[in-house]
């Protein structure tokens, strides 16, 4: 018979056997047998100590979405577990494969209200894939192995494991078992033939098709097959905001992105299409506008891996349940040849009305002081080729999806469902941890940055190389941008009087530099780029600058503000 091991150790030869060799955490007394554990096999594990749960998670959050890896994080009960709760509901919108392991009081003082006892199972269940208290030692390798089997499989999403301290003491047989199948769970459906042959005739009789795709083509792999689809049928495409970077920027059959904030000709055709056909992607509010007035001409072709996405805003004439490589291989083979360059030419006449009376203004603006987007667009020109993209929420975050320009996969990583201020600075930590050739660049708000600025700390303990460039406003800039167009202008609690951002990253030995005029800023983001270590751009911001287009909420898609009094028209 084999010696007995703690559920500690078996819960850390579990993460072993499932390849995990970085975890993001914080220490409590729930979970220390973990951690005692952990000590053991630091050459093995490497343990990134972030400075608030909530750190860890989105740092978890932006290494698995980098990487393609499945992020991990440990804390502790109560409040640590209560800290993840935003980052488990953010991966849960976005897709993002996540465990979370949980420290918990033991299990003779569950339900007593003890000391840092919170029912954590009860909690996050409407925010995960699945939640499971483990209160034996002997059920935790089940448990682990479950977890990334149904946090990676299907439409990823977030698990939660929380380990009692009996099981975490406890002792049991070393023994660990990958699972490749749960009953009741099918995370790879079949695709149906005849659904793509329909799709296919649909397709094959459309003159005004467009091809929408999303997250999804990212997590399936299906970029090739997407761009090789798009070449067969000469099919314009257009990216939802976590779908960009799934194909070229300067692809000639990308057309932009979709949005609130999206590219003219993407928005203003979708409700000109007479096929859309929809890849790994939901619908959501941002992007269809008025569900009442959306692409009312269009056949839509949905594929996506999760069912439940089907019909659940707007009505689709084909809905294919299936991994969205596989169903767009199928498709591509089923598909004629076809050409649809004056439909294609009708995106440049709108793009022509972009450039002229948005992009002109913003990359090329008249005052004297910077706007948004052309820091980044100057940022994007500076970074190599596979440089990934890292954002807050608000203008930051539409400005970076409007010029930065995508010229490799997994090159967007942002908080896209449930627009997370702070999400960005440990995502990028993250990110850079799990792609560590690749140049990471957070783009952030003043505002975004301050949530959770502690992270710098992270950044100085592990010497993690991440180009930070804060675009400087002094104000919750979305939210005053909101209040311009629609609140009379009445700026309530949005001004910001901001800290000396320089001196704070010099205080965690942090490069840093201040840029106030034009003239300046090549010269400060080649300096930032050429720095070996983090590196803060405090960029001054012209506090007036909007992000246009625009669809207001309630809106057609196709209603697109160019300016606070000027509407898109042909």
């Amino acid at each position: 018979m084999s010696e007995k091991i703690s559920g500690a150790e078996a819960l850390i030869k579990a993460l072993l056997a499932e390849g995990v060799d970085t975890v993001f955490g914080y220490p409590g007394g729930a979970i220390l047998p973990v951690y005692d554990s952990l000590y053991d096999y630091t050459d093995k594990i490497t343990h990134i100590l972030t400075r608030h749960e909530q750190g860890a998670i989105h740092a978890a959050q932006g290494y698995a979405r980098v990487s393609g890896r499945t992020g991990v994080v440990i804390v502790t009960s109560g409040p640590g577990a209560a800290n993840v709760i935003t980052g488990l509901s953010d991966a849960m919108m976005d897709s993002t494969p996540v465990v979370v392991i949980s420290g918990q009081v033991g299990a003779r003082y569950l339900g007593s209200d003890a000391f840092q006892e919170t029912d954590v199972v009860a909690i996050t269940q409407p925010i995960t894939k699945w939640a499971v208290q483990v209160r034996r030692a002997e059920d935790i390798a089940g448990a682990v192995a479950r977890a990334f089997y149904i946090a990676s499989t299907g439409r990823p999403g977030p698990v939660v494991i929380d380990i009692a301290k009996d099981a975490q003491i406890g002792l049991t047989e070393e023994s660990y078992r990958t699972v490749d199948y749960i009953r009741s769970y099918n995370p790879r459906p079949d695709v149906d033939e005849t659904l793509i042959a329909e799709a296919a005739r649909i397709i094959d009789g459309a003159e005004r098709p467009l091809m929408l795709i999303g997250q999804g083509v990212t997590i399936s792999g299906a970029e090739d097959a997407v761009t090789a689809f798009a070449e067969k049928t000469g099919i314009p495409v257009g990216a939802t905001l976590l779908g960009l970077s799934a194909m070229p920027s300067d692809h000639p059959l990308y057309k932009g992105m979709l949005g609130m904030h999206g590219n003219i000709g993407v928005n203003y055709n979708t409700n000109r299409a007479d096929v859309i056909v929809a890849v790994g992607m939901r619908f959501d509010d941002r992007v269809t506008g008025n569900t009442d007035l959306y692409a009312p001409d269009a056949k839509i072709i949905h594929i996506d891996i999760d069912p439940s996405e089907f019909d659940k805003t707007v009505r689709s004439a084909v809905a294919i349940n299936c991994d969205a490589r596989v169903a767009v291989e199928r498709l591509m083979a089923a598909v004629s040849a076809a050409d649809h360059k004056d439909w294609c030419d009708s995106f440049d006449t709108c793009n022509a009305v972009e450039s002229a009376d948005v992009i002109a203004r913003e990359l090329n603006p008249g005052s004297p002081k910077m706007t948004m987007g052309e820091v980044v667009s100057r940022v994007s020109a500076a970074v190599p080729d596979n440089a990934v993209a890292v954002t807050d929420v608000g203008q930051n975050q539409m400005m970076s999806a409007r010029y930065f320009r995508f010229r490799h996969r997994r090159a967007m990583i942002t908080s896209g469902g449930l627009g997370t201020m702070g999400f960005g600075l440990p995502a990028a930590i993250g990110a850079k941890i799990g792609a560590p050739d690749r140049t990471v660049c957070l783009f952030c708000g003043d505002g975004g940055f301050q949530m959770t600025i502690q992270e710098l700390g992270t950044i100085m303990q592990y010497g993690v190389a991440v180009k930070i460039v804060i675009l400087n406003n002094n104000f919750l800039g979305n939210v005053r941008q909101w209040q311009n167009l629609f609140f009379n202008r009445r700026f309530s609690q949005t001004p910001m009087l901001n800290p000396d951002f320089k001196a704070i990253a010099a205080a965690y030995g942090i490069a840093a530099r201040d840029v106030d005029d034009r003239s300046e800023l090549d010269g400060a983001i080649a300096e930032m780029l050429a720095h070996d270590g983090c590196y803060i751009l405090n960029v001054n911001i012209d506090e007036t600058d909007m992000v246009f287009p625009m669809t207001p909420v309630g809106k057609a898609v196709d209603y697109i503000m160019l300016s606070p009094d000027k509407v898109f028209t042909l």
